[in-house]
């Protein structure tokens, strides 16, 4: 079974994405396994909007080990399965909190062993952003794609395509991505995620 990795920066929406993709796949009941940066692991088993409503936050850094579900997609006639892995955000700074440190060290660790990256970046805040920024080799979206992005079944999720200035920052993406898939999506109305599924599936 291959291993489809999700990283990103805090807040960019890793975690309503990866449920996101499972309630748009009519995943009803999800079996979750969690592993601390210890390798300590246990799962458990939600429905998809209690899953939704207890893991996604506003707050960065709430998801602090690896979480991971298994997903089938259907492939001719028969079926294919794939690790879908939620991970910690990744900062360009060293963080406070030693056990965010860990965390972010361990997804860092879990991009070697994946076959399939999605790299989901903010377009809401690109579009934000002062129209006179560039990203530079310092940036930390930039050394990511640079990183994963040669390794295939790479792509950029431009996410939270659905509030204001979106569209230009999916343009400014765009731009400084340029030669790399980005897929254009809303992951809290589920836009889109045709395209992700697409992407995973053929690169299964």
């Amino acid at each position: 079974m291959k291993r489809c990795i999700v990283l990103g920066k805090p807040n960019v929406g890793k975690t309503l994405l990866v449920l996101g993709l499972a309630d748009y796949m009519k995943v009803k009941d999800i079996d979750i396994s969690f592993v601390d940066p210890g390798g300590v692991g246990y799962s458990r088993k939600y429905p998809i909007d209690v899953a939704i409503r207890e893991l996604v936050g506003a707050l960065p850094h709430q998801t602090k080990c690896l979480q991971s579900l298994t997903l089938e997609f259907r492939a001719g006639k028969g079926k294919k399965t794939v690790e879908l892995i939620d991970t910690t955000g990744l900062i360009e700074q060293i963080h406070d909190d030693p056990l965010t440190r860990k965390a972010m060290a361990q997804t860092l660790s879990a991009i070697r062993g994946a076959q399939i990256v999605i790299h989901v970046i903010d377009a809401h805040q690109a579009g934000q952003a002062s129209l006179s920024s560039q990203l530079t080799e310092t940036d930390l979206d930039t050394q990511l794609a640079a990183f994963a992005g040669p390794r295939g079944g790479y792509c950029i999720v431009a996410n939270k395509m659905d509030l204001p200035g979106a569209k230009r920052g999916l343009s400014r993406i765009r731009r400084s991505f340029t030669g790399y898939k980005v897929i254009p999506v809303s992951a809290a109305t589920r836009d889109g995620l045709k395209e992700v599924r697409r992407h995973v599936l053929c690169n299964l």
